[in-house]
């Protein structure tokens, strides 16, 4: 049936895991920003909608929050998607008021003409757009594309000292505006579900393992990590302090259908058809093994991918931590990432809080997943 959530059209069936409660809290969460090293305001969203759920929780020294059920247990088991998004920083202000820019994380000048963005100051939030000269006063057979060097904000300001009254300064944060929909009732959309869905989902099998009343024979860690988009550091911190036995990381991967992707070199992944386990390195084989196991038996679809070298995950950062920890990597597909209409499918998200979910029921106490034993 159909039923509308803020005024958001959805499809419920009998097995959907979508509460009202679940989707106003993903709707919020995905709304609020959460550049990196900024994570903060997302973070105390984030916690609030999981503490029914956890027996206790700690946040570190840059904003990592970690939820813990069954805390005294020994033996510990992590599931980790991070809160970051990409974003800018002001970088110069000239003297006619218009603001040049540095990237944070994997901000995409091509996007970036024409899109309205937040700059976060002392005095609040500032309005503020990407110009782009007009069309009509360009020579269009000498266009490039956009540069992190030719973009630019417009806040309004017709000289520094007026951007300055306004509370902007260098090293400022802006994020871009753009807020969640529901596509065609099946697709969620919007910015920076890379990886905010990942937080959300080990939020929801927090609450599934409280509200089914599991009783875990380890201790669980549900976290959710800061600054990934800048090269895992979040991850790599808390990974040290926990120092868990098994870590089963979410992230989002690359849907491969949409135009302009080379299937020989990006793998065949198709929103809608599943979460999508890791292949490589850094991906323990038993762990990835009871997972796939996991979903064969519960008959939760899923897909495959070779990562190479290194997964670009935060299941990199877990793996190599301590004396290595036993890790596995299940990614939600999600079409145009680092963009501000990043698409997933609503069937993906639940089936991957599912087999998170599953797979931990399965997980026992002491498991020792070496090679060779």
């Amino acid at each position: 049936m159909l039923v509308m959530f803020n005024n958001h059209c959805v499809y419920i069936t009998d097995k959907n895991l979508m509460r009202k409660e679940s989707f106003d809290f993903l709707e919020k969460y995905l709304n609020n920003s959460s550049p990196t090293g900024f994570e903060s305001e997302g973070q105390k969203l984030w916690l609030e909608y999981i503490k029914p759920y956890i027996e206790d929780y700690f946040v570190d020294t840059y904003g990592t929050v970690v939820g813990v059920i069954n805390p005294e247990a020994e033996y510990k088991v992590v599931i980790e998607a991070h809160a970051d998004e990409i974003s800018w920083f002001v970088n110069y202000i000239t003297p006619e008021g218009y603001l040049y820019l540095k990237r944070n994380g994997g901000s995409d000048a091509l996007i970036a003409p024409s899109k309205r963005v937040n700059i976060y100051t002392s005095k609040g939030i500032v309005k503020a757009v990407f110009g782009w000269p007009a069309i009509h006063v360009r020579k269009v057979e000498n266009d490039k594309a956009p540069t992190i060097e030719t973009v630019f904000l417009d806040c309004g300001a017709s000289n520094r000292e007026e951007v300055e009254k306004m509370g902007i300064h260098v090293g400022c944060v802006a994020t871009f505006e753009d807020e969640f929909t529901v596509m065609n009732d099946k697709f969620y959309v919007g910015r920076a579900l890379d990886n905010r869905v990942g937080g959300f989902m080990i939020a929801e099998v927090a609450r599934m393992i409280h509200e089914r009343k599991h009783k875990l024979p380890f201790g669980l860690y549900i976290v959710n990590s800061v600054q990934e988009e800048i090269g895992l550091r979040g991850a790599e911190m808390i990974a040290h302090r926990i120092n868990p036995n098994v870590a089963i990381i979410t992230d989002v991967t690359h849907d491969t259908q949409s135009p302009m992707y080379d299937k020989k070199n990006s793998g065949d992944i198709h929103c809608g058809k599943g979460p999508v386990i890791a292949y490589g390195p850094a991906v323990q084989n038993n762990l990835r093994d009871l997972i796939i196991n996991t979903a064969q038996e519960k008959e939760i679809p899923f897909q495959r991918s070779a990562v190479s070298r290194a997964t670009g995950t935060d299941t990199d950062a877990f793996a190599y931590s301590n004396a290595g920890v036993a890790s596995a990597l299940i990614s939600l597909p999600l079409k145009y990432m680092h963009t501000t209409v990043e698409t997933v499918h609503k069937d993906d998200v639940e089936n991957v809080t599912k087999l998170i979910y599953e797979t931990l029921l399965k997980i026992e106490d002491q498991q020792d997943f070496r090679y060779l034993k």
